[in-house]
């Protein structure tokens, strides 16, 4: 599975990429704000783990959230962000290893059984790679640990694009055609006559994702304004 295959080799790059920080390189900004590297640490960990709660669920039939609330989704990351960079990196390891045997353990037919996202949406299970794959390599950037967005896979920036385009269409109005040369065009909101955003896979990713882009970007018309993302 393709997907899967973007789940493996975003945790492979970001176990390159923090295998070698220093010990206090955990208590750093990272790039969301008001997190440091240990809190997003903990949060790719504790995200691994959620996840596997939905293939388990997948498997099983037995109705297993995410988590047990969004409060205390937050003081599990609270809690965590503050251990030494060692335990936190055995903790994502250990965590994704959790993540790809219960993946394993799913049959054909699991894979298209119902689960329930953190934001509420009845979604098949395959998708629940999809959102591993998405959150590894989107949080590998966000942790600047010297990792931009153009290491992101084509396929997979423009599998991004293509996401985020369309959980923004019905958010705004004027929008745009999204052009990456070699992938083809998405749709972005209702597009203005001739307005087009043309760019690399991983430029167009940023940019939806609020995190940069714009200045690899060919813009025909006006940029439209996009909201936040998640």
């Amino acid at each position: 599975m393709k997907v899967l295959n973007w789940v493996e080799e975003g945790q492979l790059a970001l176990q390159r990429a923090v295998d070698v920080l220093p010990a206090d390189a955990v208590t750093e900004p990272s790039a969301l704000p008001g997190w440091t590297r240990g809190h997003l640490l903990t949060h790719l960990a504790r995200n691994a783990d959620a996840l596997v709660n939905l293939l388990n669920w997948a498997r099983t039939g037995i109705r297993t959230p995410m988590y047990a609330s969004p409060d205390q989704r937050a003081l599990d990351i609270e809690e965590g962000a503050g251990r030494p960079l060692a335990e936190q990196l055995a903790d994502v390891r250990e965590s994704a290893a959790r993540f790809l045997e219960a993946a394993g353990a799913l049959t054909v037919d699991d894979w298209s059984a119902t689960v329930t996202s953190a934001q509420g949406r009845e979604i098949p299970a395959s998708e629940v790679l999809w959102l591993r794959a998405r959150e590894v390599w989107i949080h590998l950037v966000d942790l600047r640990v010297g990792v931009d967005v153009d290491v992101l896979p084509p396929d997979f920036a423009w599998a991004l694009v293509r996401d985020v385009a369309g959980w923004m269409t019905p958010r705004i109005g004027a929008g745009a055609e999204l052009v990456a040369d070699g992938h083809g065009t998405a749709v972005l909101g209702a597009p203005a006559p001739g307005v087009t955003v043309t760019g690399p896979p991983y430029a167009l990713a940023a940019w939806l994702t609020g995190r940069g882009g714009t200045e690899k970007l060919h813009v025909t018309g006006e940029l439209p304004d996009i909201p936040r993302w998640l």
